[in-house]
């Protein structure tokens, strides 16, 4: 494609990701970054990227608040962890190619989530040992991918945050990433004109789809918002999987893409027996438990 194609088709799927970033607080690299890739290179790509969730994650951590007292206690070891972590992976930006990282942790995921889409969830009990490698992990694939919303939806998910809970820590955690991978890359000398030339493109779409995004999850109960979280995941996964296995020539033609339609066809009925139950259920045993209501 040419250049303004290529241009046209980043600010379409930012304003999606910006949608959907304003519904779930995060996103907005998973969805980017994969089309994004067809056309820029992570050199050019990431600097600009992480400016922008800079101010992205900033945004959501303050809209959410009143919630900060409540988690970041709970947050404050994958922080902590997050530092070398970003350090490693700024390092390996040079030397490791981020698909296979991707792809890795991609398969890694997939079952978790749709475990986690099934209703499935075992809390950990050691929250700060397992958070502190957790976010070591998340800040060597932030760094190399931009990408960490996955990943850190499932734990957080997992460790049964409500919703506003949820959006506040993700907050917290984005925010402290992508700053620290700002400070890594600016070190690192990777921020260029290119990258900065971008950002034009970029911002009016996020200006456009977050306030969107923030006014449809308004509408949406704390379960479903769960499981929305975990659909959402399914197919970001499913997509990422199915791109790469072409991209890294582990599978030549588009039967690369039967995972997305495998993962796709699971979700679908985890979806319909969730909205089958929930739907039931106030009808079968009166009203929703007191903790979907919070």
């Amino acid at each position: 494609m040419d250049v303004t194609s290529s241009v046209v088709v980043l600010i379409l799927i930012t304003l999606v990701a910006g949608t959907v970033n304003g519904a779930l607080g995060y996103g907005f690299s998973s969805i980017t970054v994969p089309v994004a890739l067809l056309f820029y290179t992570n050199r050019v790509l990431n600097p600009a990227l992480v400016w922008v969730e800079v101010a992205l994650n900033a945004y959501v951590l303050w809209v959410n608040r009143a919630s900060v007292p409540h988690v970041w206690r709970r947050v404050v070891p994958m922080i902590v962890g997050l530092a070398p972590g970003v350090v490693l992976g700024t390092a390996l930006v040079h030397r490791v190619q981020p698909a296979w990282l991707k792809l890795a942790t991609f398969i890694v995921l997939l079952p978790l989530i749709l475990l986690q889409a099934a209703g499935f969830r075992r809390p950990i009990r050691d929250e700060r040992r397992v958070g502190l490698l957790f976010g070591g992990g998340l800040g060597v694939l932030y760094s190399v991918t931009t990408i960490s919303g996955p990943p850190l939806a499932v734990m957080l998910s997992n460790q049964g945050f409500t919703k506003q809970d949820f959006r506040a820590g993700l907050g917290l955690v984005r925010l402290a990433e992508s700053t620290f991978t700002a400070v890594a890359y600016y070190f690192a000398g990777m921020f260029s004109l290119e990258s900065a030339g971008l950002l034009p493109y970029i911002l009016p779409s996020l200006a456009v789809g977050i306030p969107l995004g923030v006014q449809i999850i308004r509408q949406v109960r704390p379960e479903t918002f769960r499981r929305v979280c975990m659909s959402f995941d399914a197919w970001v996964v499913g997509y990422g999987i199915s791109t790469l296995l072409r991209h890294l020539h582990v599978i030549e033609t588009n039967a690369a893409f039967s995972v997305l339609a495998a993962v796709g066809l699971i979700d679908i009925w985890l979806l319909y027996r969730f909205f089958r139950h929930h739907t039931l259920e106030p009808v079968a045993a009166g009203p929703p438990p007191a903790a979907l209501a919070q």
